[in-house]
């Protein structure tokens, strides 16, 4: 199936020719939105995950952490995740309370409070689903800080397998700022053979792979060159 995309103007191709500019203009919000897109998250008010399986004081301080995050009171909301952290570090909530914090910092530019957050889920959670949001979260924050290597090396990390097509992604973006363009093809080669074909964030990958001088439909077209060019010679074998 050929993928339909967004017919960029001149000065749009010009900027996505450049994968760098790309990542700089996008950076971290386009992974929230990625995330949010595939895995249903649907906002990141931690609602949806409060199933009050934990114990109460745990529920308790999770609503607390709540409660400070939509204030955006970041001292507040540092003080109590820490006390999550402290309290309850292996439970579900202590682990939904750092995705919602790291947010929160990162839209503040505490990027170091988001991080140490993002860390703190990637290497506690029992959830490998909320641990693979994590790592590819905190990936994102590595390569805006041009931490390249190690954006790539968090990400060969163990990843679940509904989060492999956005690592792949998120992969091609690390080596894409590197220059290094043929691993940045193949990285985006998967994770776009890996998306469905419904999902709208392939599009995007599709775009990033045309700014490396890549046609998605290429390999669409020579394989039909190549059963029109092999009619021929089918049928003169048949006779």
């Amino acid at each position: 199936m050929l993928i339909k995309t967004h017919k960029l103007n001149h000065e749009e191709q010009e900027k996505l020719a450049s994968i760098g500019h790309f990542w700089k203009t996008w950076g971290v919000a386009l992974s929230a939105i990625a995330l949010a897109i595939l895995l249903g998250f649907g906002g990141w008010n931690g609602y949806q995950w409060y199933q009050g399986k934990q114990a109460a004081k745990a529920g308790t301080l999770f609503e607390q952490v709540l409660s400070d995050a939509q204030s955006g009171d970041s001292a507040k909301l540092a003080a109590s995740f820490k006390l999550m952290q402290e309290s309850y570090p292996s439970t579900a909530h202590a682990q939904h309370a750092g995705m919602i914090a790291a947010r929160v910092f990162y839209e503040q530019g505490q990027s170091d409070q988001s991080r140490a957050a993002l860390s703190f889920v990637a290497g506690q959670s029992t959830d490998k689903g909320l641990q693979s949001a994590a790592k590819l979260q905190l990936a994102a924050l590595m390569l805006e800080q041009k931490q390249y290597d190690e954006a790539i090396k968090l990400l060969k990390t163990d990843i679940e397998p509904a989060y492999a097509a956005l690592a792949a992604d998120r992969l091609g973006d690390a080596y894409a700022l590197q220059n290094k363009s043929a691993e940045a093809i193949s990285a985006y080669t998967k994770a776009w053979q890996d998306l469905p074909a419904e999902q709208p964030y392939r599009q995007m990958v599709a775009v990033k792979l045309g700014g490396l001088g890549v046609d998605v439909t290429a390999p669409l077209a020579s394989a039909a060159a190549s059963a029109s060019a092999a009619a021929p010679n089918a049928a003169a074998s048949a006779k």
